[in-house]
């Protein structure tokens, strides 16, 4: 069975029945609930390890008072919005009426590689269960928590892919209680901090050196917000998209969003329509992939740093200026831009700390002018950071296909706590299964790559996308795989790119090195809550 149905009692199917559009399946929609209540949801989903309708039933359902709801029927008027969606929007080709109807799903039991493919879109919002917060020795239906491809298991290579996949969740699972004790005795509790906080701070940092051990095939659940028109996009992607799970999932969630907002998807497996437009995506990408690899052949990669800035432009700064200065004047940009060039340091300083302002905190951002200038980095980090720093909708990313080709990083934690040799044996686990599966599952060979093997990706951005990520990136509680990453953009920004001034306008960059990434951010979560569990 490739997905394992969950199990409800008739009471709690009764309780369940009236919000979720199914019961057993991984992926469903949300109905009838206050759209605080589904954020909210969502929100303790990505620090746990139950799915959302467990998590509904165990910590929310005491809370709400459900007695006024159980009458509710979302479909009533739904064939009449259908009938007015339809006439307005195919006979008149208004794409923009989809943008006005969203729907929280949930995905459930999706692989590391198909949640890249869910968060893919700019349009939508996403929360992803953390690797941080979850201890991945526990089992769903019996079995350990990874994607089980049916054409593999079906192959010739479908004993030797559980085999080895399971020896990997065996090897997190064994040294899961050393890194425990590890981090316990190098980081005593403060007599100040709860019980609560200083074990949500050791399991994180645990559970943040091991994480590299996870192969791509470990599961995720992923919330999803989105409008009708973002999902359209989203389906039609994955219905056009290689792997094969991306495919099959596609048609469960075109399903369940069928059932609440079915207007807005009319067009997705249409074949005249949702299936032409799928298909020149598919044929795009393995015509182009044919006559890419025709010209590079074989060629061996040289040497690269973990963050290259590739592409910047060296006039950033002046441009920036003026477009700070363009909605307070009333002439041509080419002028203003000539009359910037000519301006003196101070002056220049004191346009932009005027627009910057004082910001108090790293929400605090100054506006679209820093939309002026961006930057292109070349990126080769391991795969754990990458699926956090992929989530950044506002910017371009494209990344190569997962592999042990470029080598993998051990965390300082693992050597100190003196498993070294049983990481690098879990790595190389993960390189033969990849080798015996590349050949004839070229794609579905990255399910085996453990998360710690680099991967080459390039992000590209503007000096605004730049402040929020690199500031966001490179907090206390930052993993540190990725915090590494943010802080050589900022430094290239400001060395390389010479845009001193703008990276000193990022001025919640955090260079500090933190033993204990969670511990600020668990205490300031306690003092919020007020008690102390």
């Amino acid at each position: 069975m490739q997905y394992v149905a969950e199990y409800f009692n008739d009471e709690e199917q009764a309780v369940l029945r009236p919000y979720f559009t199914n019961l057993d399946g991984p992926v469903f929609a949300l109905v009838n609930l206050p759209e605080v209540v589904k954020g909210a949801l969502f929100a303790r989903y990505s620090r746990s390890d139950k799915s959302l309708r467990r998590l509904f039933l165990d910590e929310f359902v005491g809370d709400l008072d459900i007695s006024g709801d159980l009458t509710v029927d979302a479909s009533i008027g739904l064939k009449r919005a259908e009938q007015l969606y339809d006439r307005v929007f195919l006979e008149y080709g208004d794409d923009s009426v989809a943008q006005l109807g969203g729907v929280h799903v949930a995905c459930e039991q999706a692989s590391n590689l198909l949640t890249k493919v869910l968060e893919w879109g700019r349009l939508m919002a996403y929360l992803e269960q953390s690797t941080r917060y979850i201890e991945y020795d526990t089992r769903l239906g019996g079995r350990y928590r990874y994607f089980r491809p049916p054409e593999v298991l079906e192959s010739k290579l479908g004993a030797r892919y559980v085999e080895q996949v399971d020896q990997l969740f065996s090897i997190y699972s064994e040294l899961l209680p050393t890194l425990l004790d590890w981090a316990r005795n190098r980081y005593p509790k403060e007599p100040s901090d709860s019980d609560f906080v200083y074990k949500q701070t050791i399991k994180a940092k645990a559970c943040d050196a091991l994480r590299g051990i996870l192969p791509a095939a470990t599961l995720s659940n992923v919330g999803i917000y989105g409008t009708g028109q973002g999902y359209e996009a989203l389906l039609l992607r994955m219905r056009s998209h290689p792997l094969p799970e991306a495919r099959r999932y596609a048609d469960l969630m075109l399903t369940e969003l069928r059932k609440v907002v079915p207007s807005f998807l009319t067009r997705v497996d249409r074949p005249e329509r949702g299936g032409v437009w799928s298909q020149y995506l598919a044929d795009t990408r393995d015509h182009t992939e044919d006559v890419v690899h025709r010209i590079f052949g074989r060629i061996a990669a040289e040497p690269a740093p973990t963050v290259a800035l590739v592409d910047f432009d060296p006039e950033g700064e002046d441009k920036v200026l003026a477009a700070i200065c363009y909605s307070h004047v009333d002439l041509p940009e080419r002028q203003i831009l000539a009359r910037v060039r000519s301006l003196s340091a101070d002056e220049r300083v004191s346009i932009l700390r005027a627009y910057v302002g004082e910001r108090s905190n790293r929400r605090h951002k100054p506006g679209r002018a820093f939309e002026r200038t961006g930057y292109r980095f070349d990126i080769l980090a391991d795969y754990g950071a990458f699926r956090d720093l992929q989530r950044h909708r506002m910017l371009t990313i494209e990344w190569q296909q997962l592999s042990p080709a470029h080598g993998f990083d051990v965390p300082e934690p693992v050597v100190e706590a003196g498993v070294t040799s049983a990481f690098e044996k879990a790595m190389d686990v993960s390189a033969a299964l990849y080798g015996a599966m590349a050949f004839r599952f070229p794609e579905q060979a990255s399910y085996a790559v453990s998360l710690a093997y680099r991967l080459r990706y390039v992000m590209q951005m503007n000096a605004r996308e730049a402040m929020h990520l690199i500031e966001l990136r490179t907090t206390p509680q930052g993993h540190p795989s990725y915090r590494v990453v943010a802080q050589e953009m900022h430094r290239l920004i400001g060395e390389t790119a010479g845009h001193r001034a703008l990276a000193a306008a990022m001025g919640y960059a955090d260079y500090e090195v933190y033993e204990l990434e969670r511990l600020a951010s668990e205490r300031a979560a306690a003092a919020r809550r007020g008690d102390e569990q």
